[in-house]
């Protein structure tokens, strides 16, 4: 029993160790999005107000309405096609984060799973007689745990597909809606 606890000790210090560093890369990367993110915000006000400036500059320098009115429509494509830019970046950024921390969850699933099934086999060899039943429930409750957990992922991915599509479907209609605007 003592070689099953020791084995037992082992396993559970490098499932932490493993769950620590998980952790990190995890913490890692949702930085790394966040600071894509505040950069996208970043530049994004900067020609914000570059372009409010220069539009502000053009309507106090129209002399009549006519001026007035082509300055303000000349600003309304520009406007549409930066928050398109926008939302693509954010989209890219957004997409992004999620398949990294997609592939990071399943890798770690894997390993965690060789982990606790070497843990049951090493169990088993050392189990006393009529322990089977016990054993193939173990493995039972890995696999039917592992098979939920992989119908999640499946089902964030599809999630995830069908955001992009729907996404892509709106700047495309929003890009063909452009050109007849800028014409009214």
């Amino acid at each position: 029993m003592l070689a099953n606890q020791e084995q037992f000790t082992k396993v559970t210090k490098n499932s932490i160790d493993a769950q620590l560093k998980a952790m990190h890369e995890l913490a890692n990367q949702a930085l790394n999005s966040v600071t894509e993110l505040v950069e996208l915000n970043i530049a994004t006000a900067k020609q914000s107000l570059e372009q409010t400036s220069t539009a502000a500059a053009q309507l106090l320098a129209a002399k009549d309405a006519q001026e007035l009115i082509d300055a303000t429509s000349a600003q309304a494509q520009p406007g549409t096609e930066n928050a398109l830019s926008y939302a693509r970046h954010m989209a890219a950024i957004m997409s992004k984060a999620q398949a990294d921390f997609t592939s990071a969850t399943e890798t770690r699933i894997g390993q965690t799973t060789r982990q606790i099934n070497q843990l049951i086999d090493e169990m088993a060899k050392s189990a006393p007689a009529g322990s089977e039943n016990v054993i193939t429930l173990l493995k039972t409750g890995v696999a039917n745990t592992n098979a939920a957990i992989e119908q999640m992922v499946k089902g964030s991915k599809q999630a995830l597909a069908t955001m992009e599509s729907g996404f892509e479907e709106i700047t495309s209609q929003l890009s063909a809606a452009k050109p007849s605007r800028s014409t009214q």
